[in-house]
């Protein structure tokens, strides 16, 4: 009988084991395992593509789960049409790409960032972003 509760308990303790080092692991692919904020080198970016078409670049980065990104949805839709060959309106939701938010730094969704043609983070801004201040933000990058 004694035995047969010791091989219960080291196999719970086993288990325990098993799951803080899935956890654990799962949280250092998200970035949740870091409390670092770097945003790359030079905060440039380099969306594929961006260098050749030497375009001001918009990055959306939030997840489709949460309020604010999806009332961004349709007004990235639209820029992404209304802007095309003048800049890029990049999207990307967390939940499918999470190394993205450590590469950008991400504390908040969802966050905008605004890049100049040479790749160069000019504008970041946290939580929804209406569509008029995104019209305005690329005005004032010279992109009309």
């Amino acid at each position: 009988m004694k035995l047969k509760q010791n091989v219960v308990v080291v196999g719970i303790l086993i288990a325990i084991v098993i799951g803080f080092i899935l956890i654990k692991g799962s949280a250092d692919r998200t970035g949740g395992g870091s409390s670092s904020n770097v945003i790359g080198e030079d905060s440039r970016m380099d969306l594929e593509g961006q260098q050749t078409k030497k375009l001001p670049v918009l990055v959306d980065l939030g997840k489709g789960t949460c309020i604010p990104c999806k009332k961004m949805k349709p007004i990235l839709d639209e820029l992404k049409t209304e802007y095309h060959g003048r800049a890029i309106v990049k999207v990307i939701d967390l939940r499918y790409e999470p190394r993205e938010a450590r590469k950008y730094g991400i504390r908040l969704i969802p966050t905008q960032i605004f890049f100049d043609a040479e790749g160069n983070e000019v504008y970041r801004h946290e939580g929804f972003m209406d569509k008029q201040s995104i019209r305005m933000k690329f005005a004032e990058m010279g992109v009309y």
